[in-house]
């Protein structure tokens, strides 16, 4: 049985056109209106000097993750807790596998594909200079060991799935990056004190998920109590669901409004940059999703699973950079680059994952 993308609006249909023209349209404001892009990206709350939360940001991200946090029915998500297998595959996945194919990819390509065309040195804020093949690896690495959070959760309810499982999947996450980013972070990076965000990452997940995550369930039991099931369903949903999706096309131009000028200005590195960032999202959606295959699992587990080993923290791993490498760095350069092919690449999974929907048993 595959999902039926005849009911779905134009607009969700079209999305992946609104995404381009968003990405377009925020690059297209960055020139246009700089002073107005450095105004709102500068309303930043900060963390050891540098700047890790976008408040317009953190703004848009609530409004794309509360209609999808208030449609959540936590009776299943408990019932969801009692089939381990996706949250054991995605974590096999995400700290077993991942980081260290993003390590070989990105050291293949990058270091000895592209080496050549990747030439000249950078001081990064340790006052060390390294090679900036050797900064772009390492940013490669950070968005390997920073499993997406926030957004996965907008794929997962883009492609029909199990948001409850999900939700699961990205507490489990949430919890283990804390302990898990610095040290695999300070072995791949080879840094030897590599300072852990612990506030980035705590204010990170705090915002992007623990706030809307509290006001969908409070506001969710409120209205079910006030107004029922069936008004519930037929007309507060009906108008909210427009909502998450807007949120995440504002998001996309705030976004590429604000990095919009370093994409300019590197236009070709970006592109060698780009090719290791998207074999390993798509090997890594491909393992999962086939492991899924072989597991038995159902579609509306299956499409979550694969969605969240292959999408990544990239804010996480953006502001990390910041922190370690400083705002310059080739580093920070490379996980711009995940932030640029993330959008596109997921919207194509979560595609691909309707149209294979039939591989799967439904629930």
């Amino acid at each position: 049985m595959s999902i039926d993308t005849k009911s779905m609006s134009l607009f969700e249909r079209k999305l992946t056109l609104w995404v381009a023209l968003c990405i377009v349209g925020g690059i297209g404001l960055g020139k246009i209106a700089p002073n107005l892009t450095r105004t709102l990206d500068s309303m930043s709350i900060m963390v050891n000097g540098a700047p890790v939360v976008s408040v317009p940001i953190a703004i848009c991200l609530f409004f794309m993750m509360y209609p999808i946090m208030v449609k959540i029915d936590f009776g299943k998500m408990v019932k969801a807790s009692e089939n381990l297998k996706p949250v054991i595959l995605t974590l096999v996945v995400n700290w077993g596998i991942k980081p260290f194919t993003m390590f070989g990819i990105a050291t293949l390509f990058l270091g000895v594909f592209f080496k050549d065309l990747l030439p000249g040195t950078e001081m990064i804020k340790e006052g060390t200079e390294v090679e900036l093949y050797r900064s772009y690896i390492s940013g490669a690495i950070l968005l390997g060991i920073a499993p997406c959070t926030a957004m996965v959760l907008v794929w997962s309810f883009l492609a029909k799935g199990n948001q409850g499982l999900t939700l699961i999947m990205v507490a489990v996450n949430s919890l283990l990056m804390i302990a898990l980013y610095g040290l695999l972070g300070r072995w791949l990076l080879g840094v030897n004190q590599m300072a852990v965000p612990w506030q980035a990452l705590l204010l990170s997940v705090s915002l992007y998920v623990a706030l809307p995550l509290v006001g969908g369930y409070f506001s969710r039991k409120w209205i079910l109590q006030a107004k029922g099931q069936e008004w519930f369903n037929e007309k507060f949903l009906h108008y909210l669901t427009p909502v998450s999706i807007a949120a995440l096309l504002v998001t996309l131009v705030l976004l590429f409004s604000f990095k919009g000028e370093t994409i300019l200005q590197n236009p070709m590195t970006i592109f060698w940059i780009a090719i290791p960032l998207t074999l390993q999202t798509i090997l890594i959606f491909a393992i999962t999703y086939l492991a899924a295959k072989l597991l038995n699992f159902t579609y509306e587990d299956a499409a979550p699973s694969a969605m969240i080993g292959a999408s990544n923290h990239f804010e996480v791993a953006i502001a990390t950079a910041v922190i370690l490498f400083g705002q310059s760095s080739g580093v920070v350069l490379a996980t711009v680059v995940g932030l640029l092919i993330e959008v596109p690449l997921m919207l194509m999974l979560v595609s691909f994952c309707k149209k294979t929907a039939h591989w799967f048993p439904r629930s």
